[in-house]
């Protein structure tokens, strides 16, 4: 019975060691299926986010480029809106010297319905003048360069309200 026991020993022996190596074999198919399956999900996952990357990177781009653009278009109206106040204050300021030289006076003109009182001015036009027919008064000169003061400082409002204007009109259209 030695025998007998021995042959079926040894045949349970080499069925169990084919039913492991067959376990095993199946196991190592199935762990390079999963590899490769895991491989191609990464090489997948890796070039979304290398296409996501890129398209960030555009529209970053893009926006620098307007970013720069407006940049450039605040400068230029800085520099133009340094220019004419530049400009109103050199004009206010040859106005002022010229009313304070002499050079120039203000005048107002009269109401030609009080032309008939003794007050008024006469019409007749003087030298240098041009209003032929009309009643004028001249101004004092310390009135004559606040009312230049005045005026100056609303031309650099006026200035200075427009350069606001064409900033917020052009952010506006940039978005």
């Amino acid at each position: 019975m030695n025998l007998d026991a021995l042959k079926w020993g040894g045949a349970l022996l080499l069925t169990l060691g084919l039913m492991g190596g067959s376990a095993w074999a199946a196991w190592a198919w199935q762990a390079n299926a999963y590899g490769q399956q895991l491989a191609k999900q990464e090489t997948s996952h890796q070039t979304t986010l290398t296409h996501l990357a890129n398209a960030n990177s555009a529209i970053i781009i893009a926006e620098q480029g307007k970013r720069l653009a407006l940049e450039q278009w605040l400068a230029a109206s800085d520099q133009a809106h340094y220019r004419a106040l530049t400009d109103a204050r050199t004009t206010q300021t040859r106005l002022r010297d010229r009313l304070a030289t002499a050079d120039l006076r203000l005048s107002v003109l009269l109401d030609a319905t009080d032309a008939d009182d003794c007050d008024g001015m006469q019409t007749t036009t003087g030298p240098g003048c041009m209003a032929h027919g009309t009643a004028r008064a001249q101004l004092d000169r310390a009135h004559a360069q606040r009312i230049i003061g005045i005026t100056g400082d609303g031309d650099q409002g006026l200035i200075a309200l427009q350069a606001c204007q064409a900033y917020a009109k052009e952010v506006s259209h940039t978005k």
